[in-house]
């Protein structure tokens, strides 16, 4: 439990939608838990929200991280904006973080840092309207449409056969590079209709009223035209605070997690793209509420075990509820508590009531 406004119990670096989702469970489940994000990011960047339930196309990457913040700040919960700089563990076994301008303490940290894809080289469409990063967020708007797919490694060349269920004009641009799919690869993409285009890209035509792409142009002089497509570059994961931990990184550079969240070291979890499985919206929130379970398990006070109650007793009326005073404040308050918000103990003065759960 937290002792000062400086202490957490659950600190999340990273407000993308795993991060956010972690620090929501954390801050309805009863948890002093503070949320560190830097700004920017992959959601950040999205123009519209695809494949979330509950959630229309219209909403940007940016109106939804910021109603996740609300959320979070609306249970308890605080949001700091800064740049995580350092996390060590102390002495007592909790994490101290360094930002940019402030110092924490917390029992439980959470990674949620992601990472940013590599792009390539100009000349390059404009991101969000004919750059596109995500396959299985952005493929359905490119159905019948001319697309193209840039790299020249085994994710492009798979991904430009994997746009063949949603339109039949395809191309690889390996922009003057040659390809470096293996032969088994180069056998599968000959016997697909897929064009490889090994000319560098010179030029980029735009649609001037919306910004949307129309057409590339190469070195040779040719023109082609496309709607949109995918740049497949790799990744750069962001795992500078989880490797100054010692957590465990997987070959690809994701942090090693089991399946809630678990890193290789104690008190320290890692949720969403910097860890292995599908980039989405959907799946990040996921790991988010499984890490943030997990940690409440962790570090809820009751059930107490049968040998701690051998140890110092039975509960004490004076000892319950768990759930610190001003968090319960928050909860009496919120609109969504089950008698109607109301005035809490707290807010007239009183010490909060105990409660029969």
């Amino acid at each position: 439990m937290s002792s000062s406004d400086d202490e957490y119990e659950i600190a999340v670096v990273g407000g993308g939608p795993a991060g956010l989702t972690t620090a929501l469970y954390g801050a309805r489940l009863g948890h002093e838990t503070v949320l560190i994000d830097r700004g920017g990011g992959r959601a950040a960047m999205m123009a519209d929200t695809h494949n979330v339930i509950g959630v229309t196309e219209d909403v940007s990457g940016n109106e939804f991280l910021a109603t996740g913040r609300e959320q979070v700040e609306s249970y308890g919960g605080t949001f700091e904006r800064g740049f995580v700089t350092e996390v060590e563990r102390t002495d007592d076994d909790r994490f101290r973080l360094e930002t940019n301008d402030a110092e924490l303490v917390a029992d439980r940290v959470v990674l949620a840092t992601g990472f940013s894809d590599e792009r390539p080289d100009p000349p390059l469409p404009r991101t969000g309207k004919g750059l596109h990063y995500c396959l299985h967020c952005d493929a359905y708007m490119f159905a019948d449409e001319p697309v193209y797919v840039m790299g020249h490694g085994e994710a492009a060349a798979h991904v430009a056969m994997i746009m063949l269920n949603v339109t039949d004009d395809v191309d690889v641009l390996t922009r003057g590079e040659e390809p470096t799919w293996s032969e088994e690869t180069a056998a599968q993409l000959e016997a697909h209709p897929v064009d490889v285009v090994t000319e560098e890209v010179e030029g980029v035509e735009n649609d001037p009223d919306t910004g949307w792409l129309e057409a590339l142009e190469f070195a040779d002089g040719t023109r082609r035209e496309y709607r949109g497509g995918f740049a497949m570059y790799g990744s750069d994961y962001n795992t500078v605070l989880a490797e100054g931990l010692g957590c465990d990184l997987n070959d690809d550079g994701t942090i090693a997690v089991d399946d809630h969240g678990r890193t290789s070291e104690d008190g320290v979890f890692a949720v969403g793209d910097i860890t292995p499985g599908h980039n989405q919206v959907p799946v990040a929130m996921g790991q988010g509420a499984k890490a943030g379970l997990a940690i409440h398990k962790e570090i809820r006070e009751f059930p107490r075990s049968t040998e701690e109650i051998a140890r110092d007793g039975p509960v004490g009326d004076d000892e319950v509820p768990a759930i610190p005073s001003h968090l319960m404040a928050t909860a009496v308050a919120h609109e969504g508590h089950a008698g109607g918000p109301r005035e809490s103990a707290e807010a007239e003065g009183a010490e909060a009531p105990a409660t029969d759960d």
